[in-house]
């Protein structure tokens, strides 16, 4: 499968379905306020309101981490592991869990380390948050939940998590869906500079490797992330309700120094942590994944994203890439619950 669809056009979920997802999800708002008269999502990418969001917030001690997350869907239903990316939140999933869950999965969406209600179980703990730690944190919090095999998704740092647990854990993590495609990344790879106007694009990379940028995100870490949200999804309209009820996550109190490790780690400004560096050394070698795999892109993602064509090859099992036409920027499963949640479903099948 390597034929690139318009999903747009696709309506599968009913009302009743969404109204029984929703209890089960424990949703606060107004579910109709989620639908149309004929069963169908809003029409705006099948957006609910910002009122909608997610009530039942748990919390479990995995590795070195307190992860606060959602767990909903039936109990024996077949596991779904959704990941956010930066600077989102678990909001990004609102309208793609009650499809997951109506269709019968288990559905799962941590806060990243450095988000939400995810805290160090330690303050001696380095607010490290170069790339093995997220795949480190992912694996210790299937481990604590008991889930030995789940389906994976994501977007963003989302994305490269997925990536990175369908490349060495196939065996537990047994399908994927990554929105811009294969995003594993080594410092020696990040070392060789790109095009101009890719180079530009990255431009917050290179502000966060300074001090005043450092400074400058913990006094502006909303204004700052709103901007992203704007720069990276330029035709999404979304309302200050929306941003709102994701920025929130971002005031965790290790937000802005696990943001500022990521980047800098990436340019070779922050070493390597020792308890990863195995890790790092089998994500360097790049892995293919070999697990079936559906990776997508929006057709106005305003932010730095390889061609689907760069990275097809490095994905040996059943594969497909979807484009979501549109409008549809950076943050997908949010601006198209619709396209992702089927995509996710569909590779659901391929278990």
């Amino acid at each position: 499968m390597t034929e690139s669809t318009n999903l747009k056009r696709r309506s599968f979920l009913n009302t009743a379905a969404l109204g029984l997802a929703a209890a089960q999800l424990g949703l606060a708002g107004n579910v109709r306020a989620a639908t149309l008269g004929n069963g169908s999502l809003l029409a705006s990418g099948g957006i609910s309101s910002a009122s909608n969001t997610f009530s039942d917030i748990k919390q479990i001690k995995a590795g070195l981490l307190n992860v606060g997350y959602v767990d909903v869907g039936p109990a024996d239903g077949y596991p779904i592991l959704l990941l956010h990316g930066w600077p989102y939140d678990i909001h990004a999933f609102i309208d793609v869990a009650p499809i997951l869950t109506a269709a019968g999965y288990r559905v799962v969406i941590p806060h990243l380390r450095g988000y939400g209600s995810t805290r160090f179980l330690s303050n001696d703990t380095l607010r490290n948050g170069q790339q093995a730690t997220f795949t480190a944190d992912a694996v210790a919090f299937m481990d604590a939940l008991k889930i030995d095999k789940a389906v994976v998704a994501g977007f963003d740092w989302g994305a490269r998590i997925a990536d990175t647990l369908a490349a060495l854990w196939p065996q537990r993590f047994t399908a994927l869906v990554s929105v811009s495609g294969y995003l594993i990344g080594s410092q020696e790879a990040n070392r060789m500079p790109i095009s101009p106007k890719g180079e530009l694009q990255w431009w917050y990379q290179y502000y966060f490797a300074t001090e005043r940028g450092e400074l400058g995100y913990r006094a502006n870490t909303h204004e700052f992330a709103r901007l992203i949200w704007e720069l990276a999804s330029p035709q999404w309209k979304f309302d200050d309700a929306t941003f709102a009820r994701s920025a929130k996550s971002l005031d965790n109190p290790d937000h802005v120094a696990i943001s500022i490790s990521n980047y800098r780690w990436r340019l070779g400004l922050a070493p390597s942590e020792a308890r990863y560096e195995s890790l790092e050394q089998q994500l360097a070698r790049f892995p293919n994944i070999a697990v079936p795999t559906i990776t997508m892109e929006g057709d106005a993602n305003g932010a730095p994203h390889p061609a689907p064509a760069a990275y097809a090859k490095k994905f040996l099992g059943k594969y497909e890439h979807r484009l979501v036409t549109g409008g549809i920027g950076h943050n997908l499963p949010q601006e198209a619950p619709r396209e992702f949640a089927q995509a996710v479903l569909d590779v659901a099948k391929l278990v």
